[in-house]
């Protein structure tokens, strides 16, 4: 069977007999689901690409046995022995300095994850809140954006921004467990989750703790069951009649003055500590003004016609600052066409997400774009390495001789200056990129956002 650690050989077989000694022969037709989706499951799995749990198995590994692998958790959820290994706990950093962490499961157990969440799922989004927008189907950032958007069109231009503190880590399991079985009573699904939830967890030094409270992110099924706790939530504020967006732990009622901000953070504050056992950090919550907080990657900002733009937050500009630093090193051994080729990729995907920006984040892009070419223009200067081999560079791509040379030659010569020099910007420039294929921010928000207004647009009569 399936051992304890989640591996593929049987090693202190996990689906030894329980509960004294008798085999549970699962009749139920939730858990006869779940098995029949192991193989959809595996395949959500595989496109994810994760990395391995305690066990070191890979997805290539699992899928060399796949069908010993499936046979083996079908039997072992059939009859009850199932048992999920140990998670491994990761650090990643988070934007304010910070680390969050990461609980990954074995291979094995995110199938049965997998599975778990899509029979639970549906049944979920029948409870669900319409304000909720993270981790669920047909919806997004962008639709969470656009909603708190609309919010402040209608004039509730305060915004009450509560942190919960370690949210994924305090969830209170016995709560959550009552929360799960108003949806699906089914016994034997309800101790599956269960058990899922006190996984044992290794750390990177090897050593194991117990898990009593909290939903480790990076498991399959812990944006779900992070949505059933918080929807409770969702619905007191419903029942308030409070304006608010969530997306995952990430909660924004909207008001119209921060007196009323102040209020409705107070009152709210105390219903989460008091009914849902979790805690509000109350350093990193406040009522603001929507361009100030963060929220999904984006804030909101009135512009001088008095529209309500979605813009870029500053988190997420420092970001992507950060970024193009790291991409376009000063040292950068290969050729310039790789560097650029790289940079592309990451642009691409960062304005596939980005591009709902509105027109007051143009300048802000341009800015971006002349940051990357000037940085591209410093791997140049340093790759032409002696000033002799740089003047004569810039005299053969179109620069005069005496400029190109007085420049070079200045005082203050170093490469970054040279990199936003006149000079280096009338001859190498914005066309040398575009010839190279560099993606421009700002074109390609304007070619998106011309298509859109052009599907928009409303034929007069008569005109074909």
């Amino acid at each position: 069977m399936v051992d304890k650690r989640g591996g593929l050989l049987p090693q202190e077989s996990s689906a030894a007999p329980k509960d004294g000694g008798k085999e549970m022969r699962s009749s139920s037709a939730v858990m006869n689901n779940v098995i029949a989706l192991l193989p959809k499951a595996f395949d959500k799995v595989a496109s994810n690409n994760g990395a391995p749990g305690p066990d070191r198995q890979d997805i290539e590994q699992v899928r060399k046995h796949l069908a010993h692998v499936l046979r083996e958790l079908g039997a072992a959820l059939r009859d009850g022995s199932y048992r999920p290994g140990m998670t491994r706990r990761v650090w990643i950093p988070k934007a304010d300095g910070g680390q969050r962490a990461l609980g990954i499961p074995n291979v094995v157990d995110r199938i049965v994850q997998t599975a778990v969440s899509m029979v639970l799922e549906p049944k979920c989004e029948q409870r669900f809140h319409p304000n909720s927008h993270g981790f669920r189907p047909g919806r997004s950032c962008h639709s969470a954006i656009l909603q708190a958007r609309d919010y402040v069109e209608q004039g509730s231009d305060w915004v009450v921004d509560i942190d919960l503190e370690k949210f994924f880590d305090t969830v209170n399991h016995q709560r959550l467990m009552a929360r799960l079985a108003e949806i699906e009573s089914d016994p034997e699904l309800l101790k599956l989750v269960g058990l899922m939830l006190k996984a044992r967890t290794v750390m990177p030094d090897g050593l194991v703790v117990a898990n009593d409270t909290g939903v480790p992110q990076g498991g399959p099924l812990s944006a779900l069951l992070s949505n059933i706790v918080l929807n409770e939530l969702d619905w007191k504020l419903e029942e308030r009649g409070h304006k608010f967006v969530r997306y995952a732990d990430d909660c924004k009622i909207y008001v119209r003055s921060e007196r009323a901000g102040q209020r409705v953070m107070a009152s709210t504050s105390q219903w989460i500590t008091k009914t849902l056992r979790l805690k509000v950090n109350a350093g990193k919550s406040a009522v603001a003004r929507p361009r100030e907080r963060h929220f999904v990657g984006f804030s909101l900002e009135t512009n001088d016609a008095d529209e309500v733009e979605i813009r870029l937050s500053e988190r997420s500009l420092k970001r992507l600052r950060a970024k193009v630093v790291e991409l376009t090193p000063r040292n950068w051994g290969d050729k310039l066409d790789s560097c650029i080729e790289r940079l592309n990729s990451y642009l691409i995907g960062w304005l596939g997400f980005f591009s709902i920006v509105g027109q007051g984040e143009l300048r802000t892009l341009r800015t971006i774009d002349a940051h990357i070419r000037r940085r591209l223009r410093a791997i140049m200067f340093k790759h032409w390495k002696r000033k002799q081999t740089m003047a004569r560079r810039l005299t053969k791509m179109g620069a005069r001789h005496k400029t190109a040379w007085d420049t070079v030659y200045a005082g203050s010569s170093r490469i970054w200056w040279l990199s936003g020099s006149s000079v280096a910007n009338s001859t190498i420039k914005n066309a040398y990129f575009v010839g190279k294929g560099l993606v421009m921010l700002a074109e390609r928000w304007n070619a998106k956002h011309s298509k859109i207004t052009a599907s928009g647009q409303v034929l007069l009569p008569g005109i074909v």
